[in-house]
């Protein structure tokens, strides 16, 4: 049987849309494998981590029938990538192999039973769907994803909060130095308040396969929550992962309110300041010291092997006096994840954190804690 007939580049987009969570070594060899599915003319394909299985279905030409296998998704991507974007290529099965051809390309790839694939069972009890435009949570997830943590201890942190309440969704990153914050207006009303939290590898996946194309038809994507997962549709896909355990940090008790020192400048200025005198920092410690007065931003650095590094900005301010030291890639992650031409800060003194914003603007916030420097 054929089980898909189609040009190169149809079949590669289909593959790796749902390869992206598939892990070259993993314990069970299955999870190596893509799952395919042939009902009538539609083609299911699915992976899985045992954490996230994606799902997308497709027409790709072949015989119709019903047939079910599992197959290498790497191997069956680097064949692929090796071919021009306009062969048609196909897949046929032949006993407990399938064979791939492609021109006068012809590959004999191993299967495994498909009814060893291991599925997700979906929880029973998913809360009320909304959708939003996917350009919406892309924007949103790389204003905030930058902050995550990476492999702590604290395992709630390595993930993003989800809050969706009224008419608003929320996502906040924490690693514990710093905290981003962003939202956006829903043009749909969600029923209950809904807060999960959603793993690192699940972020990193949506921002790959989420569309940034804006318009009157812009692509949404509809998402629906249960306590230990949660469900994403959109293009054809469906995503489903399992949800972080844990109480996510007071992240409104952390954005400071009420600092009386305040300085908008230029985003780009200030980011190649920081990039220069970052040059002078040593791997390990990563500290810059801002002295911020009327008129002036001073951004200073030192090395071990005392080598220094001094800029200095204009800028519009009347405040105090303030010396402050701070992670310098805090700053940066920040500066470099934002499009806005300026940036406001605000400050207290030198011990305490700092709060980064976009002048008229309320739906993005970035605290970051100082540095003793």
């Amino acid at each position: 049987m054929i089980v898909l007939k189609a040009t190169q580049d149809k079949v590669l987009a289909v593959l790796q849309s749902v390869a992206g969570i598939v892990e070259r070594r993993h314990t069970l060899p299955i999870l190596a494998n893509v799952l395919i599915k042939k009902t009538g003319n539609a083609l299911q394909l699915t992976t899985s981590d045992l954490e996230i299985q994606i799902r997308t279905t497709a027409e790709l030409g072949g015989d119709a029938g019903d047939f079910t296998t599992t197959i290498g998704a790497r191997k069956l991507i680097d064949i692929l990538k090796t071919m021009p974007g306009d062969q048609t290529v196909s897949l046929e099965t032949q006993q407990s192999k399938m064979i791939l051809k492609g021109g006068k390309s012809r590959f004999t790839l191993q299967t495994l039973p498909a009814e060893d694939f291991p599925l997700v069972q979906e929880s029973a009890a998913f809360g009320p769907a909304f959708s939003v435009p996917q350009k919406v949570l892309k924007d949103l997830l790389g204003q905030v994803s930058f902050a995550m943590a990476v492999q702590d201890i604290r395992y709630y942190l390595n993930g993003i909060l989800f809050v969706a309440e009224g008419n608003t969704l929320s996502l906040v990153a924490t690693d514990g130095h710093r905290l981003a914050w962003a939202s956006a207006t829903l043009d749909v009303e969600v029923p209950i308040k809904q807060e999960v939290i959603l793993p690192r590898k699940t972020v990193l996946e949506l921002q790959r396969l989420l569309s940034d194309a804006s318009g009157e038809n812009q692509p949404v994507i509809e998402m629906q929550f249960a306590n230990n997962q949660a469900k994403f549709t959109f293009g054809g896909m469906e995503f489903v992962t399992k949800l972080v355990e844990g109480k996510f940090p007071d992240y409104n008790r952390v954005i400071p309110r009420n600092h009386t020192n305040s300085v908008t400048l230029g985003r780009a200025p200030l980011l190649a300041s920081l990039q220069r005198t970052a040059i002078m920092t040593s791997d390990k410690f990563k500290g810059v010291r801002l002295s911020v007065e009327p008129g002036t931003l001073r951004v200073a650095s030192n090395n071990a092997e005392q080598e220094e590094a001094m800029d200095e900005l204009d800028i519009d301010y009347g405040g105090d006096t303030i010396e402050i030291g701070f992670n310098v890639t805090y700053l940066i992650d920040v500066l470099t994840n934002m499009s806005q031409d300026m940036v406001k800060i605000d400050l207290q003194d030198g011990n305490s954190s700092a709060l980064v914003t976009i002048p008229e603007n309320e739906s993005f916030k970035y605290v970051v804690m100082p540095m003793r420097i």
